[in-house]
């Protein structure tokens, strides 16, 4: 098989949690696997007992979607055809990326794909989503009027798709996602002014401008072990809106004519199997 590339952004991570997801790419005899530490301090290095493990360390902390972006140079230059992007927090079998590799190869105008992602406990994690208006973005964070919510979140995360069939869906997560190099470099990867929270959203529509399909593949899947930290502290929410306000900048706050388009068609998709 082809040689293949995974980067795994790290920052004040447990030793722990970094050998399980690193077990997990090793089992694929292919995988390089590039770890970027944004840790202030670089003592995530001693996971490093394989050739094919690749550390940098980055205390100056560029962010999410910078640190990726790094290792993403590193497959151009390798002239690597895909490479994931992987959470620390993931674990899978290694089928898994065979199997979406074997479905990118069948289908050269895809982009980006994310298998399905479930908890630890086998609940799917919903994590295809509709490209957001500012609206469900910051009413879903800070409107504490739950029916509200509710309606919100059933369209934003198609609670009507039931992860049985493939689906192009506008906004897939970075937690775990196969990408075509020759797209990365196109678009120049991750836009490096978003420091966390939208780069997902914003490569996404990267990758569908450039003509090409953001899928979820369904028939395999992967375990995040999830675990919800305080979001509400004044940092976290400073980064999210700073993040937010660059986004929808860039892309539009009301008019927003292909986000329209776009989750008009994925809904249609969804609910043209229910005829």
């Amino acid at each position: 098989m082809m040689p293949i590339n995974c980067s795994i952004v790290l920052y004040r991570n447990t030793k722990e949690q970094i050998q399980t997801v690193i077990e997990c790419c090793l089992s694929i005899p292919e995988l390089q696997v590039i770890l970027i530490d944004n840790s202030p301090t670089d003592y995530l290095k001693d996971v490093i007992r394989d050739s094919r493990i690749f550390y940098i360390h980055r205390p100056d902390n560029p962010g999410f979607g910078a640190a990726h972006n790094i290792a993403f140079n590193i497959s151009i230059n390798e002239k690597v055809k895909y490479h994931f992007i992987i959470n620390p927090d993931i674990h899978f079998d290694k089928f898994v990326i065979h199997e979406i590799i074997k479905y990118c190869e069948q289908n050269q105008n895809v982009g980006a794909v994310m298998p399905k992602v479930v908890y630890p406990d086998g609940r799917i994690q919903r994590l295809a989503k509709l490209i957001p208006s500012p609206l469900e973005y910051f009413v879903r964070r800070f409107i504490p009027i739950k029916y509200l919510k509710k309606i919100i979140n059933n369209r934003y995360e198609l609670k009507n798709y039931d992860y049985s069939y493939i689906l192009d869906a506008p906004f897939l997560s970075g937690c775990f996602l196969c990408f075509r190099m020759d797209v990365i470099e196109q678009i120049k990867g991750f836009d490096e002014r978003i420091f966390l929270y939208f780069e997902d959203n914003d490569i996404c529509r990267k990758i569908l401008n450039e003509g090409t399909r953001t899928i979820v593949y369904p028939f395999v899947h992967v375990t995040h072990d999830h675990v919800v930290k305080s979001f509400f502290n004044l940092k976290n929410i400073m980064i999210y809106f700073k993040s937010g306000v660059y986004y929808f900048n860039k892309w539009g706050w009301i008019k927003d004519p292909q986000r329209k388009n776009i989750n008009i068609k994925t809904i249609f998709d969804i609910n043209s199997r229910f005829k």
